[in-house]
């Protein structure tokens, strides 16, 4: 840390914590414009003002110290949040019991039993549109794909897929102009809540109703020997919810524009498989579609930032995994670098659980869908447009090959 920085002096940005739509890629390069020319924080004036970490180190610091920097609120536009998404938004020691319970769920051996179902799924999914000689690559698999799976796991009707995806987009996918006071976004919760609450309650009444999976399980759970409260089970279920049905898509669809977009990557991916997992570990760090937040926990100065207790400061994965201090290459993309050590699914107590099944997930899709469609191009780069907020997602993705 370094000495205390008058706030006065400190640089005072018009950053939006949301933006969107734009043209896909526009948040990573404004990020990287603002890294070349600030380090390592600077002022937002958004609202009420909060702070925005820069540097890689810097961030990756802030990550793994939660005694001072506290989950309690992940967002800078709401330090005082009237939702507790568990396990995300609950610090240590109460944390590490609720991701003892739900790392069994997403643990490596359990990931790879479902490898060869992934794959089955894959190309069907695929093989639905395949002669057609295009698709929206977001809508038609992207969206599909990995929110299928994960509400396999969770134990959630497939056939609710579209309801589900509505209330993800009303929730993830909101503007300053679609949703200024969250009003919209926050009772969304509240109904993807009321729908948690009868469907425990039906498997509760009814155990012939009950399977291997989160939910049914979600039932029996203890914690220091006693059932959770509803609410906290409650708050869990919405926040895996969230989680499952938005972040595999998105980083499968900014991985896809830059395969439609790099000729020379996809051709070598499409021609030599082994190169898969060093591209899915590149995409991740070039392409981190979060930005989290943290709260302080007691008036301190951060490495030159005097933060005040109850601030929260905002922690852009991008800024830390795309860092040329850390990773000279930037933002680029080179196959023929070592596996890169980044943190696009965060680092200390906090890191994702489901990181294992993103891994892998993505790792199916780019073998299978090379295996059949090996030559693609975007068919109209203006409709690539993308949203930001807490995750960064692409709304339309349209590609086009030869049948």
């Amino acid at each position: 840390m370094t000495e205390t920085t008058d706030q006065r002096e400190c640089p005072v940005l018009d950053y939006k914590y949301v933006r969107g739509p734009e043209p896909a890629g526009s948040n990573f390069k404004r990020l990287d414009e603002i890294q070349r020319e600030i380090r390592p924080f600077f002022r937002s004036n958004e609202k009420h003002g909060y702070w925005v970490f820069t540097d890689h180190d810097v961030i990756l610091e802030a990550l793994q110290d939660p005694e001072l920097f506290s989950n309690g609120s992940v967002t800078p536009l709401e330090p005082n949040p009237p939702y507790k998404w568990i396990p995300m938004m609950i610090d240590p020691p109460e944390h590490g019991k609720w991701r003892h319970l739900l790392g069994l769920y997403f643990s490596p051996g359990r990931v790879r039993s479902l490898e060869d179902e992934q794959r089955t799924f894959a190309r069907d999914l695929i093989n639905k549109f395949r002669a057609s000689g295009s698709c929206d690559f977001y809508r038609d698999f992207a969206a599909v794909f990995p929110t299928t799976i994960f509400l396999q796991i969770m134990g959630l009707p497939i056939d609710k897929l579209p309801d589900f995806m509505g209330w993800e987009a009303k929730i993830m996918h909101v503007t300053e102009d679609s949703d200024p006071d969250h009003a919209i976004a926050t009772a969304t919760m509240m109904e993807v809540v009321a729908y948690f609450s009868e469907l425990i309650a039906e498997k509760r009444a009814d155990p012939s109703k009950r399977a291997d999976d989160i939910v049914s399980h979600a039932i029996g759970w203890q914690i220091d020997g006693e059932s959770p409260s509803d609410a906290d089970l409650l708050s869990c279920m919405l926040l895996l919810f969230m989680a499952g049905l938005d972040t595999v898509a998105s980083q499968l669809s900014y991985s896809f524009l830059h395969l439609a977009t790099h000729e020379a990557d996809r051709r070598r991916i499409a021609a030599d498989p082994s190169l898969i997992p060093t591209a899915v570990e590149e995409f991740l760090r070039a392409y981190p579609i979060v930005q989290t937040g943290r709260k302080a926990t007691r008036d301190t100065v951060f490495h030159g930032c005097p933060i005040t207790k109850g601030e929260v400061i905002e922690l852009p994965l991008a800024m830390a995994n795309r860092d040329p201090r850390e990773h000279e290459r930037g933002g680029a993309v080179d196959l023929d670098a070592p596996r890169p050590r980044h943190f696009s699914f965060g680092a200390g107590p906090h890191r994702c659980l489901g990181s294992h099944l993103a891994r892998q997930e993505m790792f199916v899709v780019l073998d299978e869908w090379h295996r059949l469609i090996p030559e693609y191009e975007l068919a109209d780069p203006s409709a690539v447009v993308e949203h930001t907020g807490g995750v960064f997602g692409i709304d339309a993705l349209p590609l086009r090959w030869t049948t």
